[in-house]
């Protein structure tokens, strides 16, 4: 089991903060610093001093990290264009020495959108464009050297491209897809994905999304373990209780909660839950930490990595 550290900067956190937190993170050993891609804050915070562009921080990131693997979860497919954002994180991949993983969605926060003047089109047509910016962002990627690549749908048009420039890793980074729904998520998963990833769901019901995208996957006449098989959960660690019920005030959530739709406990009760989720196929667990001054957290958070590992 692979852990990874998750923040949410729209809650309010800027590019510093950010820094220390993914220092610290590869210091400790995490596998991986992912971060949200959302520019107007949720619940009752201040979200003070702002959001930060996710691309933008990453590639600050990428520059200032030697060996932590950075990503989003997820990107929405309607804050980019598809050449531009396929030319962004291969800049980042470049930047960072080929440690860059691709994560997309259809989004789902209007509000961000209405705040700053996106467009949010409706369910169906987010996921027409999503379909569509990941064979596009995916063949930029891929089609050879000295070739063009071209495409035609329904939202977009791609017309004699170079796909340039290219990321360091080849043939491209890794994609991650997430969502638990029945029929699209699967699909798009088992036809672009290397890596599916269910998050804040219980036990039953991410073992049953998990089978569906193994099905997709064969389907698809791909090899059900050629995916990769994740999880994200809110984390609240502490030596005691009295620890975790500071910790989980700090955050705006109780403990008892938190045991019901979270990770909560010492190192070793946290390592028992990701267990859990091991044992039903998961090899990679995203820990949401949201009090992202607390660095105090990560290093308790790290005594688990020779048990999980």
């Amino acid at each position: 089991m692979r852990l990874r550290i998750f923040t949410e900067p729209q809650q309010g956190a800027d590019y510093t903060t950010l820094l220390r937190v993914v220092q610290a993170s590869e210091e400790l050993g995490f596998d991986a610093f992912f971060r949200s891609d959302h520019y107007l804050k949720m619940g009752d915070v201040s979200g003070l001093p702002g959001p930060t562009d996710a691309w933008i921080t990453l590639a600050g990131l990428a520059r200032e990290t030697s060996r932590i693997r950075l990503g989003t979860l997820m990107s929405p497919v309607t804050f980019r264009f598809p050449g531009p954002l396929a030319i962004s994180v291969a800049q980042v991949d470049q930047m960072s020495g080929g440690r860059v993983e691709f994560g997309f969605g259809a989004g789902w926060f209007e509000a961000e959108h209405a705040a700053y003047a996106i467009p949010f089109p409706d369910l169906r047509e987010r996921f027409e464009r999503f379909e569509e910016q990941l064979a596009i962002i995916t063949g930029l990627w891929q089609v050879g050297d000295g070739e063009t690549f071209n495409y035609t749908g329904k939202h977009y048009t791609v017309t004699d491209s170079p796909g340039l420039p290219k990321p360091a890793q080849r043939p491209r980074p890794p994609v991650l897809i997430g969502g638990s729904g029945h029929k699209r998520a699967p699909r798009l998963a088992a036809t672009y994905a290397d890596e599916y990833n269910v998050a804040f769901s219980s036990l039953d019901d991410t073992a049953a999304a998990f089978g569906r995208v193994r099905d997709a996957v064969a389907a698809a006449g791909r090899d059900p373990d050629s995916m990769t098989y994740s999880v994200a959960h809110t984390v609240c660690c502490g030596r005691n209780e009295a620890e975790l019920a500071r910790r989980a005030a700090v955050i705006g959530r109780k403990p008892e909660d938190l045991r019901q739709h979270g990770l909560l406990g010492t190192p070793a009760e946290i390592a028992e839950q990701i267990g859990q989720f091991a044992a039903i196929g998961a090899q990679v667990t995203y820990l949401q930490v949201l009090d992202l001054s607390d660095l105090d957290h990560l290093a308790l958070l790290a005594e688990m990595l020779p048990i999980v590992g």
